[in-house]
């Protein structure tokens, strides 16, 4: 992309223009400083799924894209808390509310650190996408950075959690992350909501890549992976039984950094 004067030095922090609207329609909408004032007038402002998009790309899928929705390469990233159910018998719903929370910010700084969007958080749960709506040509080696900060950034607020939380055993708390790459439907698909999201199978096999990580585990899918050798080079290897999939699925396992 040669775009760095619209972006300025911020392609990467705080990017005072759309980087969705920008990579999909080269429209530079302002999001950040004075120039974006009229637009929030109007109700365009920063997207939830990433502060460096706006709600133009969140909620107008149709006007962006021109049709319903679109064929793209992705990397699909799912994370889910470990031993969330068993701390639930343990403790109030305001301290479970507490750490989902603190969850969801963690893994949405890592995310966002590499120009993914959080497109669903499902309670103590999260789906990610790398390359839409802002591209990135390594896609799924941001999506495996990615999920190696959210480790490390929630096994510290974790850790800081134990104290407080009447004697919780270590291994009780921790975060399971899947990622597979592969073309997706990324679109509006359903009539009573505006902002789009993915599906197909590429969706589906991360989702099942995450339910049989461990905590402080990420599993990558063989597609993945071969996308980016230099980070998964030495990994080991898992077959899985997946549900929904009649051969055995071979992923790379990744441990969060220290």
């Amino acid at each position: 992309m040669t775009t760095a004067s619209p972006m300025g030095s911020a392609r990467h922090g705080h990017a005072g223009i759309c980087r969705g609207c920008w990579d999909q329609m080269h429209v530079p909408i302002p999001i950040r400083g004075p120039l974006s004032l009229p637009f929030r007038a109007f109700g365009i402002t920063r997207s939830k799924m990433n502060p460096n998009i706006c709600t133009i790309c969140e909620r107008s899928f149709r006007y962006v894209k021109k049709q319903r929705h679109v064929t793209v390469p992705a990397t699909i990233l799912f994370a889910d808390i470990r031993g969330f159910t068993a701390l639930s018998e343990r403790i109030d719903a305001i301290r479970l509310s507490a750490i989902v929370s603190l969850f969801q910010d963690r893994c949405a700084q890592a995310i966002w650190t590499h120009d993914g969007i959080v497109n669903k958080q499902m309670g103590d749960g999260l789906m990610a996408i790398f390359n839409f709506p802002i591209t990135a040509a390594d896609h799924a080696g941001a999506a495996i950075n990615a999920a190696l900060d959210l480790q490390r950034l929630c096994a510290a607020a974790f850790e800081d959690l134990r104290s407080s939380l009447d004697g919780l055993p270590a291994h009780m708390l921790g975060v399971g992350v899947g990622i597979h790459t592969g073309d997706v439907e990324i679109g509006e698909f359903s009539s009573f909501r505006s902002d789009f999201t993915a599906i197909g199978g590429a969706v589906n096999l991360a989702a099942r890549l995450e339910s049989q990580a461990a905590a402080g585990e990420i599993l990558v899918s063989a597609e993945t992976a071969a996308r980016s050798p230099a980070w998964t080079a030495g990994a080991g290897e898992r077959l899985l039984a997946l549900k929904g999939f009649d051969q055995p699925v071979r992923a790379r396992v990744l441990a969060r950094r220290a």
